[in-house]
């Protein structure tokens, strides 16, 4: 008789989030240079071929790693503003949201900068996503204003937040004091040039 224990077949979804969530360990631990294929399927349990027939190489790998990180931050920010009742509220929910998810997903965000040559493009695209989402949320509220300007505003608190969130992991401040550190400074000036409701 067979004592060898049976292996549990895993549907295509569960295994890629499977290996997504070990490459995320791994390149968090070793750095995407230094990180290879076979260390990640052995977190994973898998042959190294797993691992080519989902993502196709170690940088297709690295970019999933990033879209997957892209989709969840633009899932947890459009969730926390969707409940807010005042522009004021969309915007603080939307960035304590933001700051609330670097601090869980760590290692994801380690990765977007510590590799940056590899992922600068990467970068880019979760920068306009997200400046698509708070200009979204300010036409919005300001609808008689300029969608220029409103870019121009969104794009100064996108790089407004990353810098907080930069500075954040050395300083050692909370979510809530980074959030209010950028309504301080964001939200005064907005509620004036736009007449916004306080």
């Amino acid at each position: 008789m067979d004592t060898r224990p049976t292996r549990r077949r895993v549907g295509r979804a569960e295994r890629e989030r499977q290996i997504l969530d070990a490459a995320v360990a791994v390149f968090g631990e070793r750095g995407y240079q230094n990180a290879s294929m076979d260390q990640v399927a052995e977190r994973v349990g898998v042959t190294k071929p797993v691992l080519y027939t989902h993502f196709g190489s170690k940088h297709g790998l690295l970019l999933a790693c990033i879209a997957r990180a892209r989709a969840e931050l633009l899932e947890v920010t459009s969730t926390a503003a969707a409940v807010a009742s005042t522009p004021e509220e969309m915007l603080r929910k939307g960035t304590l949201a933001f700051f609330d998810y670097l601090e869980r997903q760590a290692p994801e965000w380690t990765i977007l900068y510590a590799e940056s040559a590899v992922t600068g493009e990467a970068i880019e695209e979760i920068r306009a996503q997200q400046t698509d989402f708070i200009a979204t949320l300010l036409a919005a509220a300001a609808p008689d204003t300029d969608p220029q300007r409103l870019a121009g505003w969104a794009n100064v608190i996108v790089g407004a937040c990353e810098r907080l969130a930069l500075w954040r992991s050395r300083s050692g401040i909370t979510s809530e004091q980074a959030t209010d550190y950028l309504m301080d400074l964001v939200w005064t000036g907005l509620g004036r040039a736009a007449e916004l409701p306080q």
